[in-house]
């Protein structure tokens, strides 16, 4: 890094890749998710392709390519800004996945169109124009802004945000990192940033187990009780997995199927639906030197 790039926090880089290069990958969509060594630059985009080309605390980041279609709230200027896209009330009767495939034909064709978009929006990132200007959230982030209630309802859109959100998704794409260490003010919202996180990661990963540590065990355990797991029960029907235990559990958040006793009625039974389970679990531990010392941690 360039000395006189140092307190620089953020800005786009131009001509780093010429425009060729970057048409010719686009149009093969070979631009691959993680660090790319020959240009030292960390590739966010899960699309295959590439367009602003950005600095932020030193790292070079590869933003998506914008689509043709972006989300505009309004026509002016002025009047551009993150609003978050009210949950259709005719989904509200759909509680569960369960519930959702004994409804009828006809009510799922109307909807699935949604559904698989915010799938999307979930897995690639969001734009949408901020006062005249294109502008790209992770997946993490428009989780965060549409899906998340907090103490004062939804989130606010905030730039600091979206500059953490996207330099996170650059450590998480890059194979070399461990990581952040992060120097936070307080009330910026990063608690529930990082609760978000755990019920998303949760809700989305296998085999997986994510834990929470804090200053002491019983802040651990009140971000676990108070953010987490309502954050994952306020979830759309679609995005919960299938859970086991209580709906508000004080230890362990389970996405696993629930045991059943086996019987000489059901053992062989050819007419059981197998429900598939993500068995990931979301847990917190009293904060010391050994906790979970020895355990696999996927966050």
């Amino acid at each position: 890094m360039q000395k006189e790039d140092q307190h620089n926090l953020y800005k786009e880089l131009k001509d780093i890749i010429t425009k060729s290069v970057i048409s010719i990958k686009n149009k093969a969509k070979s631009w691959s998710y993680g660090y790319n060594e020959k240009y030292d630059l960390i590739v966010i985009s899960k699309s295959g392709q590439i367009e602003n080309i950005i600095l932020i605390n030193g790292l070079k980041i590869a933003l998506p390519k914008a689509p043709l279609k972006i989300h505009k709230r309004d026509s002016a200027k002025k009047e551009q800004y993150w609003e978050r896209i009210e949950f259709p009330k005719e989904l509200n009767k759909i509680k569960s996945i369960f519930q959702w495939h004994d409804a009828p034909s006809s009510f799922k064709n109307i909807w699935v169109d949604y559904i698989e978009k915010e799938f999307d929006r979930r897995e690639e990132g969001f734009w949408f124009y901020n006062n005249g200007l294109k502008t790209y959230i992770t997946g993490s982030h428009y989780m965060y802004l549409q899906w998340t209630k907090i103490d004062i309802g939804y989130p606010n859109f905030r730039e600091a945000n979206r500059l953490f959100y996207l330099y996170w998704e650059a450590c998480k794409a890059d194979n070399r990192s461990f990581g952040i260490c992060y120097l936070k003010i307080r009330r910026s919202g990063f608690s529930y940033m990082g609760s978000e996180e755990c019920a998303n990661i949760a809700t989305i990963s296998k085999d997986s187990r994510i834990g929470i540590l804090s200053k002491t065990g019983a802040d651990a355990k009140k971000m676990f009780t108070d953010k987490v797991v309502p954050i994952s029960n306020n979830y759309p029907f679609f995005f919960k997995p299938v859970q086991d235990g209580m709906d508000k559990p004080k230890t362990e958040l389970a996405f696993r199927v629930p045991a059943s006793k086996i019987t000489k009625k059901n053992m062989y039974s050819e007419e059981i639906d197998l429900v598939e389970g993500l068995d990931t679990t979301i847990d917190w531990k009293n904060t010391g030197d050994n906790s979970y010392d020895g355990e696999k941690l996927n966050y």
